[in-house]
Order: C-alpha cells, then structure tokens, then sequence
C-alpha cells in the first residue's frame, strides 16, 4: 500500500545508500504503552525525537517546528533530499505518522511507514541493535513548506460556522463525549461544535494499520462530501487517522496541529458534550 511499507521489503532494501530509517519512538514518553522493545533499533536507523523536532518556542505538545529549524535539524541527522526515508516505532504504528505527515509538510515526498514497526520486524526475523545508527556526512535535506496541510485555531474555529471541511478527533469516545477526563491536568473534555470521532484504534489491527478495504468500512460514518481535517489530544494521533486515510484515498489530509491541547485551554473556545 502506498505510504506504507512491509518488513519484508525493508530487509530486502536494508543496504540502500538512498535509504534513511528513523526511529520516531519518544522514550518513556507514555506510561500505558508498551516499553518492552525500548532501545532497540533496527540497524543502521537514526534516532528521531519528536520532542527535538517540535516547536521549542511553544507551550503547546508535538507541535511543529520552524521550517528552517526542521530543514537544519533534518540536515544534522545526514539527510539528503533524495532520500527514502522509511519511518517506524516500537509500538507498530503509533509515533511514526507524526514523522509521516511532519515529513510531508516539509515538502519532502519519498517518505513511509514501517507497517508494524519493530515488532513486524522482529516477527521478520530482522536483525536488532541496542544503539542508533548515524551518518557521517551532514545532509542537503531542503525543506518546502505546504502550509495547507495544517490547519490553526482560528481556521478550525472559522470553519465551525463556514463548514468547508469537517474534523475528524481520534480521542477515545469518552474524551470526546466529555464522559471521561483528559490526561492533561486542567483540560476540559468534550470536543469540537460539528467534529466526529474516530478512535485511533479503530485504524488499526494489533501492531498494523488495517487494509484500505477495511479502513473505507472504518471510515463510512467520517467520510462526507466536504475535505477531513484530523485532530487529537496533541496532534500525535490525529496522524495515525491522516496515514489511514492516505492508504485509503491517496490524499494526503491536514491537521489540527494544536489540537484539542489548544482548543480547551483557551477559555473562549466552543466545546460540546454528549448532552448538547
């Protein structure tokens, strides 16, 4: 499927001079998923870290970088822009369509996901290093930014009367009902006015995203007549529903980069519950 690739074409492809993993893992970063393949890497792959690429300026989570700032970052890993660059992550397919989408706004089209991550890999028979690999000479990595592939508050708050896309929030249904508390300290639950959910789970079967047949079932109630826009709790998971959806339609969707972070901390923002 394109944007994806197997564990079996990695290894047959593992020796490319043009191809770059990276390991989107963000150490520790989240206590309820499973740390058990923490520090292991798949040869040669360079470690990327989500939290060195987002925006340092901000007091928001995830949320992207600088152009300049990504393009110099990028170029420091040795990347080159004829680069593969195939993305992946301890958990199958959590943290690397961040990457994904990140790479893609940048403007920078030779780029997928491991489809399972380390663990396909390891089912593959893959070979494991304890340490991240690196390359030696600094990349020529030029970025392009595609600012239509993020949307802001304002647009996302804009369009609840203009309806010229619709959102689609990958919380759990609790968070998104305002039936269940948010992991962030202070934050209101609920969502945004007209906004579907979509669980990320749903995408995906155990470690692998689903089939583009499956994801068109999943993605029935969601899909309407008018552009989706994807949103989460930190802009992290809405990528995994933007990555489902490119393997179903082959269009590349934005997202609410801020996300529901930004949404219910600003006091002046709409939020609906299940009772409205």
């Amino acid at each position: 499927m394109k944007g994806l690739v197997s564990a079996k074409w990695l290894k047959a492809n593992l020796n490319n001079e043009n191809l770059v993993i990276l390991d989107a893992t963000q150490l520790s970063s989240v206590n309820a998923l499973d740390n058990s393949l923490e520090g292991l890497y798949i040869p040669g792959a360079i470690h990327f870290d989500l939290k060195e690429f987002s925006d340092q300026e901000s007091d928001l989570p995830n949320t992207l970088p600088d152009p300049k700032y990504f393009q110099e970052q990028s170029q420091k890993l040795g990347i080159k822009k004829g680069d593969e660059v195939v993305i992946y992550d301890t958990q199958g397919v959590y943290f690397s369509p961040r990457v994904w989408w990140m790479f893609l706004v940048m403007g920078h089209e030779r780029v997928m996901v491991l489809n399972g991550g380390l663990p396909a890999w390891i089912d593959q028979g893959g070979a494991v290093s304890r340490t991240p690999g690196s390359r030696e000479k600094e990349g020529n990595f030029e970025v392009s930014f595609n600012s239509e592939m993020v949307k802001t508050r304002e647009e996302v708050l804009q369009n609840i009367d203009q309806d010229l896309f619709h959102v689609v929030d990958a919380r759990s249904q609790g968070r998104f009902d305002g039936s269940a508390p948010e992991p962030r300290e202070g934050l209101k639950s609920g969502h945004i006015p007209n906004s579907s959910n979509l669980p990320y789970p749903e995408v995906l079967d155990g470690y692998f995203l689903k089939s583009a047949i499956e994801l068109s079932e999943v993605f029935e109630t969601s899909a309407q007549d008018k552009p989706l826009v994807f949103s989460c709790g930190s802009g992290l998971t809405a990528c995994i529903l933007a990555l489902a959806n490119y393997i179903r339609t082959e269009q590349v969707s934005p997202v609410y980069d801020g996300s529901w972070t930004e949404w219910a901390q600003d006091s002046s923002s709409p939020i609906h519950t299940s009772s409205q």
